[in-house]
C-alpha cells in the first residue's frame, strides 16, 4: 500500500511539471506572438531583405545671377550579389573590360562570400547602361549622383567639394552641408534563405529627397575676370600666390573670391603644383592637400602693412587726439626708445599735413597718432574695431588675429603697430575694418551665402547677417573717404586711378617674417565711388619677384578690376573737378 502511494506521488509530481513546463511555454509563445510579433517580424523582413541605398541629388550652389557654380551628374555604383552569380568568370571578365580594373582587385570582390559588394562608385552612366545591357545575374547597376563643377577652378577655395559619400569636406559645401545633402532613398529586394532574389518579387523604392539650392553672393563674371588678373600677375611676379577679395562694403556680400593657384574641383585630390607624389608619405601627400585647399583669404594672416594705416589715422580722429589739419615733420626716422624706425623715404618727407602724410604714407607721421593715442587707447580702439574677434564669414577655419596683450605693448611694439608691423590679420579682416571706415561706421559681416530655396526658386530662408554701428563717426568716415581719395588721385596709389571715376585706396608694402629673407608682401586695398563706396577691393601679393612695392604691383591689377567691374555693377562715370597730378 505504502508502495502505491509513493508511486502515485512520483507520477503526480511529474505530471504536475509537464503542466508547469507546458504552461511556460504556451505562455511564452503567446507573449511572442501577441506582444512580441511586430519585432520578430521585422526581424524575419530584415532577414529576407537586402537594401541598397540610393544617393540624393545634392542641392546646387548658384551664383547671385542664377549661374550654376556646383551641380550634379547622375552616375552609377555597381555591384555583385555572391549568392546570385551563375558564372563567376564572365563576371569578372566583363567587369573588368567595362570598368578598366585590375583582374586582381575585381576577383577579389567578386568571389568574396558577402551578401552585397560595391565594385565601383561614381561610375559614368554609358558605362553603366553598358554593364546592365549583360544581364548577368547577381551584377546590380544602381543610379546616383556626383558632384560636377562646370569651371573647374573657379572659385575652388570657397565652393569646396565633396567626398565619396556626398558630403561636404571644405568650403561651403561642409558650412552649408544640412541644407545641400538631401536624404539618401533606399531600395528593397525579397530573398529567399540562401540569399537569393526571389523571382518576381517586386522591389520597394523609397525615393531619395533632393538638398535645396544655396544663392551666394559670388558673382561669376566678376569671379572670373578677377581670377584671370590674379594669375597675370602672379606669372608675371614670379609670385607664391595671389589673392583678391572684391566685396560690397556696405552689406558685406562678396562678389569674388581669388586665390591663386587654384585646384580642380572636379580632380580635388590631385596635387595642383604638379610634383610627383610617389616619394611621398600618406602625412605628407595629405599635408600637401590641405596646403593646396587653403583660402589664404580667410584661413591665413599677414602682417598688413601700411594698408592698416587706415586705421590708425581713423582711430587718432575718433580719439580727438589728432585733427584733420594737424601738422607732421618727418626727417626721415622717428626715434623711439632705444630704437631708429626709418620711413620709406630715406630723406624723409618734411612737413605735412594729416592729409599729405597719408597719401605720403608716412611712417614717422602714423607713429606721431600713434603716440598721441597712447597704448591702451590704441588698444581699445583696435578691439572697438572688432580686430580681436573674428569677422563670422561664413567658411570654415577662419583665422584670428595674432596680436600683443596689452601688458606686452610697449612704445616700440606701438609705434610699428601703427604702419602695421608686428602683429597679424586676415585679408577678410582687412577688408572688414576698412569697410567700417568707409561706410559711415557700421561693421558687417563678411558673408557669401544669400538665401535657401527650392528647385523652382522658391525662396525657403533668406540668411540675416550682424551689423554694428558706430565703429567711427558719418564725420570721420567723411574724412577718411576724402583723404584716402587723394591717396589715389595724388599719392603713392595713383596707379589705381581711372579717369571719371573717384576712387580712393591705400598701398602697402611689408616684410614676411624672418626679415633676413627679403621677402615681401605687396598690397592696395582701393574703394568706389569714393563719396558713396558700392565696391571694395583688395589685392594681395605673396613674394612678387623684382619691384615688389604695392603701388607698382598690386594697384594696376585694382586699377584693371574696376574699369571693367565698375559698369558692370552699373557704377557709371562722371565729370570731375580734380585733376590727377602724377607722382611717384
Amino acid at each position: 500500500m505504502h508502495c502505491k502511494t509513493f508511486h502515485r506521488k512520483k507520477i503526480l509530481i511529474v505530471f504536475g511539471a509537464c503542466i508547469l513546463m507546458m504552461s511556460v511555454l504556451v505562455g511564452r509563445l503567446v507573449y511572442l506572438m501577441i506582444f512580441e510579433s511586430e519585432y520578430y517580424q521585422e526581424l524575419a523582413q530584415d532577414l529576407h531583405e537586402r537594401e541598397r541605398s540610393i544617393k540624393a541629388a545634392r542641392g546646387r550652389i548658384i551664383d547671385r545671377n542664377g549661374t550654376v557654380l556646383a551641380d550634379n551628374r547622375t552616375v552609377c555604383t555597381i555591384s555583385v550579389i555572391h549568392s546570385q552569380i551563375k558564372d563567376p568568370e564572365a563576371v569578372i571578365q566583363m567587369l573588368v573590360k567595362e570598368l578598366g580594373m585590375s583582374e586582381d582587385t575585381v576577383r577579389k570582390r567578386v568571389e568574396k562570400v558577402s551578401s552585397i559588394e560595391r565594385i565601383k562608385s561614381n561610375v559614368d552612366k554609358e558605362v553603366g547602361d553598358a554593364i546592365r545591357a549583360y544581364e548577368y545575374p547577381g551584377v546590380k547597376v544602381d543610379e546616383d549622383f556626383k558632384r560636377y563643377y562646370p569651371f573647374d577652378e573657379l572659385a575652388s577655395k570657397v565652393l569646396g567639394f565633396t567626398g565619396s559619400d556626398n558630403q561636404g569636406i571644405i568650403g561651403l559645401e561642409v558650412k552649408y552641408d544640412e541644407y545641400l545633402e538631401g536624404i539618401q532613398g533606399t531600395i528593397l529586394t525579397l530573398t529567399d534563405a540562401r540569399g537569393v532574389e526571389i523571382e518576381n518579387a517586386k522591389e520597394e523604392r523609397v525615393e531619395s529627397v533632393p538638398g535645396n539650392d544655396l544663392v551666394v553672393s559670388l558673382d561669376y563674371n566678376i569671379q572670373f575676370y578677377a581670377q584671370q588678373e590674379a594669375l597675370k600677375v602672379c606669372e608675371a611676379k614670379q609670385a607664391d600666390y595671389v589673392s583678391i577679395l572684391i566685396m560690397n562694403p556696405q552689406n558685406g556680400e562678396i562678389y569674388a573670391c581669388v586665390n591663386v593657384p587654384e585646384f580642380n574641383l572636379n580632380d580635388p585630390f590631385t596635387l595642383n603644383t604638379g610634383a610627383d607624389t610617389s616619394d611621398m608619405t600618406e602625412q605628407e601627400k595629405q599635408d600637401a592637400l590641405n596646403q593646396m585647399w587653403r583660402n589664404q583669404c580667410v584661413n591665413d594672416t599677414y602682417e598688413p602693412g601700411s594698408t592698416f594705416k587706415i586705421f590708425t589715422s581713423s582711430a587718432g580722429l575718433m580719439s580727438g587726439t589728432t585733427k584733420i589739419t594737424d601738422q607732421f615733420s618727418c626727417p626721415g626716422f622717428k626715434i623711439v626708445e632705444d630704437r631708429r624706425i626709418r620711413c620709406h623715404k630715406a630723406g624723409g618727407h618734411g612737413g605735412q599735413d594729416f592729409t599729405h602724410a597719408l597719401m605720403n604714407s608716412c611712417n614717422p607721421a602714423l607713429m606721431t597718432i600713434g603716440q598721441k593715442m597712447g597704448i591702451e587707447t590704441f588698444y581699445q580702439y583696435f578691439e572697438k574695431y572688432g580686430l580681436l574677434t573674428k569677422t563670422g564669414i561664413d567658411i570654415p577655419g577662419e583665422a584670428g588675429t595674432i596680436m600683443h596683450s596689452l601688458e606686452n605693448i610697449g612704445e616700440v611694439e606701438l609705434a610699428t603697430m601703427t604702419f602695421g608691423q608686428s602683429f597679424q590679420i586676415t585679408p577678410v579682416q582687412l577688408a572688414t575694418m576698412a569697410s567700417s571706415v568707409v561706410n559711415g561706421g557700421r561693421r558687417v559681416t563678411p558673408h557669401f551665402g544669400m538665401a535657401i530655396q527650392d528647385r523652382d526658386g522658391s525662396i525657403l530662408r533668406k540668411f540675416d547677417y550682424e551689423i554694428q554701428e558706430g565703429i567711427v563717426t558719418e564725420e570721420v568716415s567723411a574724412q577718411m573717404r576724402e583723404v584716402l581719395e587723394k591717396v589715389v588721385s595724388e599719392g603713392g596709389g595713383n596707379k589705381a586711378y581711372i579717369e571719371g571715376y573717384r576712387i580712393g585706396g591705400k598701398t602697402a608694402t611689408s616684410q614676411t617674417l624672418p626679415r633676413s629673407a627679403h621677402k615681401y608682401i605687396s598690397s592696395f586695398l582701393g574703394f568706389a565711388p569714393a563719396d558713396d563706396p558700392q565696391v571694395l577691393a583688395v589685392c594681395i601679393v605673396h613674394d612678387p619677384q623684382g619691384i615688389y612695392y604695392g603701388g607698382t604691383v598690386c594697384a594696376p591689377v585694382v586699377k584693371n578690376i574696376f574699369e571693367n567691374i565698375l559698369p558692370y555693377l552699373g557704377i557709371e562715370k562722371e565729370e570731375l573737378a580734380v585733376e590727377k597730378i602724377e607722382t611717384e
